[in-house]
């Protein structure tokens, strides 16, 4: 079964308000057009009028009308602030390392102009305009990886900048140009910046919001992936399911821990399992018993991930801002993202706590004393390998998990000379969850296969659904373990075509309704 390929999508409405992780999605991987809403274009003509009023009466203002981080005590010259605008994109541009994928720019840009569009910057509409007919026309700036601390994502963003005013590189039909002929290709033309413009360009931080949005909504499937994976593995070990008993959580009730054994036991429905009389043992391991308290505690550190992160989608991250009301522009510290940090580095421990007890749970199906199985699973007994060998892969992805889930938001905060004095690293927590989101389905592809291979072995009479929609889906791509046969590329397969399937996800959110909808965030 082949993964679903992009496809055209309804249109996504940008308000600035209710931008939901399914909206950058579908922008970010399935192209969807980006179309602002009516009332954007007059809020943001709104605000400019207060930024033009600023400058006119020459009011001091923090990167309108005097320069930025220690010399914002520098007036500048009002001949000089279109340059100003110009210089501040030209020297923000100082990322390095690999160009970020495509769905990860489009994400980015996608979340500023989602940013600007709710009102705030007072940046000229010409602007998100023109980045909004950029992603329509798939023009996608490249934006090295590395470079934003989480004080804003200035030296990537930046790159977007450059793009804008006919600099820097981008992306166009498969080819890599200066920013000018990819803008001229796709039938679009260079912006003029005036006062404010470049800051804005720089300003906020969508890099980090955008890629987390992305990381957010396939950790939300991928935990749904686990508890089906680890339903299959409850069917192979014939394991006890008392511990999913709604009474016995009751006098306990953890975070998250009655969401994922409902789920369980949803999956479950169906078969012989539900009854806990039908259990082989009184009492499983814990990577068994615990499943709903591990996967649990995941969900709530998704809900705390999506509050963090629905303000940075859905509001104005930027310093100074607009209050039209009054024609104000006062000093902002919403650029700043300490929860949002925080909440990714809690995902990405939570996320290594699944991706242990997975392994754990691995191990316990290839252990003949533990799980009353074959030796290794192989239905010829020791003298084979069966499925021995996958441990170590197992092993060394969850290490590789482990090692990327150190916490980010604690980094040193060097800045800006006695000014720029924090930081949050908000981006790189966001970036790192990319690579363990690929592990960690990878490391679920292993528990599967080593699990539908148990099921075969123990023959239960019934499966349950969930269960029984999984191990069809792989044995039609991956034939049972007979004699030794080289297993990584079995584990690519599941991984790829079944566990990275929209098909079969889709199927699988299907069986638990509701309960698998992602907590936190405008979705």
């Amino acid at each position: 079964m082949e993964r679903a390929r992009p496809r055209p999508e309804a249109a996504v409405v940008v308000d600035g308000r209710t931008l939901s992780y399914d909206d950058v999605v579908a922008v970010a991987h399935h192209g969807a057009r980006v179309v602002l809403a009516d009332e954007v274009l007059p809020r943001l003509e709104r605000d400019r009028a207060v930024v033009e009023d600023v400058v006119d009466r020459q009011v001091p203002t923090y990167g309108l009308t005097t320069g930025l981080g220690t010399r914002s005590s520098y007036a500048l010259p009002r001949a000089e602030l279109e340059a100003f605008s110009v210089r501040t994109v030209r020297g923000r541009a100082n990322a390095v390392g690999d160009p970020l994928p495509v769905p990860v720019v489009r994400a980015a840009v996608l979340a500023r102009v989602n940013g600007i569009a709710g009102g705030g910057t007072g940046v000229r509409p010409e602007i998100p305009r023109l980045l909004v007919a950029m992603l329509n026309a798939r023009v996608h700036p490249v934006i090295p990886e590395v470079g934003s601390i989480g004080a804003s994502d200035l030296c990537q963003l930046a790159h977007v900048g450059l793009v804008v005013i006919g600099e820097g590189r981008a992306e166009f039909d498969g080819e890599v140009l200066d920013g000018a002929t990819a803008l001229h290709q796709a039938s679009l033309t260079p912006a003029l910046l005036g006062p404010k413009d470049g800051h804005v360009l720089c300003s906020a931080s969508p890099l980090a919001a955008g890629q987390g949005a992305l990381a957010l909504h396939e950790a939300a499937a991928l935990l749904t992936l686990a508890q089906s994976v680890t339903a299959l593995t409850y069917e192979g070990f014939r394991a006890n399911t008392s511990p999913l008993d709604a009474r016995v959580l009751g006098l306990r009730p953890a975070p998250g821990q009655s969401r994922a054994a409902r789920e369980l036991l949803a999956l479950l429905d169906g078969g012989a399992l539900v009854d806990p009389r039908n259990a082989r043992r009184v009492q499983d391991p814990v990577s068994l018993r615990c499943a709903a308290q591990v996967h649990g505690a995941a969900y709530a550190a998704l809900g705390f991930a999506g509050a963090a992160l629905d303000p940075e989608l859905n509001g104005c991250g930027d310093n100074p801002v607009v209050l039209p009301d009054t024609g104000e522009i006062l000093s902002s510290g919403n650029f700043h993202t300490p929860a949002l940090a925080l909440a990714l580095d809690t995902l990405a421990l939570a996320l290594t706590q699944t991706a242990s007890i997975s392994a754990e749970r691995m191990r316990r199906l290839l252990d003949p004393a533990v799980s009353g199985l074959p030796a290794n699973l192989s239905p010829y007994g020791p003298e084979r390998s069966g499925f021995a060998p996958l441990t170590k892969t197992a092993q060394a992805l969850v290490a590789e998990i482990r090692m990327l889930s150190a916490p980010v938001c604690t980094d040193p905060r060097y800045g800006a000379d006695a000014v720029e004095d924090d930081s949050t690293n908000a981006a790189l927590g966001a970036r790192r969850l990319t690579i363990m989101l690929t592990r960690l389905r990878q490391l679920l592809a292993v528990e599967a296969l080593v699990a539908a291979q148990a099921v075969d072995l123990a023959a239960p009479s019934t499966l349950g659904r969930g269960p029984r929609l999984l191990h069809r889906t792989i044995r039609e791509a991956v034939p049972r373990l007979d004699d030794d046969r080289p297993c990584g590329v079995d584990v690519e397969v599941v991984s790829h075509d079944i566990l990275g399937s929209d098909d079969v996800r889709g199927a699988l959110r299907a069986l638990l309704g509701e309960s698998s909808a992602l907590v936190g965030g405008a979705s």
